[in-house]
């Protein structure tokens, strides 16, 4: 298994779930910049497809054919249960965790 193309199809499932998370009003104002225009709430969604779309690209690299598939869905599954439980207790941690997955996987990629 390919580690740091596992983290980095994970982190992305994660992303494109939050994406869909804050493309919902309710979840807009909870996470959420209230000065920010609608717009960046209703860019969140596609935002959210295409993360979605390269979480599935990364994992081609970590197992091969049908399996990736597979595996696909249970990142989206476990990125969207590592997102679940963070809203309610650490929701500014729910928003910044994508980024700090992004440095953690450039340092592994350049190591």
């Amino acid at each position: 298994m390919n580690g740091p193309a596992f983290l980095v199809s994970l982190v992305l499932a994660y992303g494109g779930m939050l994406g869909f998370c804050l493309g919902m009003e309710k979840h807009w104002k909870h996470l959420g910049d209230p000065r920010l225009p609608d717009i960046v709430r209703h860019l969140c969604r596609p935002l959210g497809i295409g993360l979605l779309g390269l979480s599935l690209y990364a994992a081609s690299f970590v197992w091969p054919g049908g399996m990736a598939l597979v595996g696909w869905f249970g990142l989206i599954s476990v990125g969207g249960l590592m997102l679940l439980m963070l809203l309610p207790y650490a929701p500014r941690l729910a928003l910044w965790l994508p980024i700090g997955g992004g440095l953690l996987c450039g340092a592994l990629a350049l190591y």
